[in-house]
């Protein structure tokens, strides 16, 4: 599966800094509200060493990571749902994303305009919520009065429409769904429907000075404002140096300020976590390859990642754990070392496996 995720806040919170930084793009970030006009978009490989090593094994095969989509998004500002700045016409972007990733303002420069002149991340995040809230509350008030209907008619809809009917008294509670995992639960049979873009997993990215990288107490405090999402903690500054480095020298500046990973695995990891994902591996001599799938995804269903018919026509899974299979130096080896077994419909893949699907397709 594709994973996207969009990047939202509010004009100059460092959103397009850290887009050309975790792709390395090298799109206008500007110190002035609505620098992004249009959406921007970049397609990052995922950082697995893994691939490299089985590379290698297999005669420096080529290597084909896993992706991830950012789409950078126009600042959303107060009023946004009723068209007030640019971000409104973008938020349909965010309903084709898998995630969104909140970027906040969380550093004092006064060289930088704030959109209101007032720094304060807690009312930046309430901006934002509060416009995706009213935005799904146009959606489901569209929607609402259409599955009444229906339900008169068809008496197996009414659960759905008392579903939508909560849905629209959170809403208008101001709550965003993300904020009721209840109901959250309830209402994934709409999801598809309505792509509502409180329903989708959020994680907020805190963009901090240097300073800020090592100060426990501040990223603490900024935790409990959107606890219990994910809160991520990076200096846009420090990343957008980071990408024009080679490997050695980024490891090392990060290190210099006691960071171990940069913003881009950091949200990598924070994703795939969100969102329940895991890569699995294929590896030959034509190429090595990673695949995301679900967590708990069946040996059929992650071979449907690579092409539908392996699905349709699973016979048998042939699976190797990765650190096995580099221990034993070939796949000959490992399977002479019993580290190759043959799985069938109902395994489970494990984020370690190696594999190679067999399958059968009638005409």
């Amino acid at each position: 599966m594709a994973l996207s995720i969009g990047i939202v806040g509010l004009p100059n919170v460092g959103k397009s800094t850290l887009f050309n930084a975790l792709t390395g793009s090298n799109i206008l970030a500007a110190n002035y509200p609505f620098a992004t006009i249009e959406p921007n978009t970049g397609i990052v490989p995922v950082p697995d060493e893994r691939l490299h090593k089985l590379s290698e094994l297999y005669g420096n095969a080529p290597i084909k990571p896993a992706t991830v989509t950012f789409v950078d998004i126009a600042g959303l500002v107060a009023g946004a749902s009723e068209g007030e700045g640019l971000g409104n016409q973008f938020l349909s972007h965010i309903r084709s994303t898998n995630a969104i990733v909140q970027v906040v303002r969380a550093f004092d420069d006064p060289n930088v305009t704030h959109v209101d002149d007032v720094h304060d991340p807690k009312k930046d995040i309430d901006v934002i919520n509060t416009e995706l809230v009213l935005a799904d509350l146009q959606t489901v008030t569209r929607h609402l009065p259409k599955l009444q209907k229906e339900a008169k008619a068809n008496p197996k809809l009414v659960s759905k429409l008392s579903v939508l009917e909560e849905i629209k008294t959170a809403l208008d509670s101001g709550t965003p769904l993300f904020a009721n995992s209840e109901l959250l639960a309830k209402s994934q049979e709409l999801s598809g429907e309505l792509q509502l873009l409180t329903m989708k997993p959020i994680i907020y990215m805190f963009n901090l000075d240097e300073a800020g990288l090592d100060n426990t107490a501040k990223q603490t405090e900024l935790s409990k404002l959107v606890a219990p999402a994910q809160a991520l903690f990076v200096c846009a500054k420090l990343e957008s140096e980071l990408k024009d480095l080679d490997e050695n020298d980024a490891a090392e500046l990060l290190e210099s300020y006691g960071q171990h990973e940069s913003g881009l695995l950091k949200l990598i990891h924070a994703a795939y976590q969100t969102l329940g994902l895991q890569s699995y591996l294929t590896a030959g001599d034509k190429e090595v390859r990673a695949w995301t799938v679900k967590q708990g995804a069946t040996a059929p269903q992650a071979a449907g990642v690579i092409h539908g018919d392996f699905e349709r026509g699973f016979i048998a899974a042939e699976v190797v754990d990765y650190n096995d299979l580099i221990a034993a130096g070939s796949l000959t080896a490992a399977k002479s070392a019993g580290k190759v077994r043959t799985e069938g419909k109902t395994y489970i893949m494990q984020p370690n496996d190696v594999v190679e699907f067999r399958f059968n397709v009638s005409k």
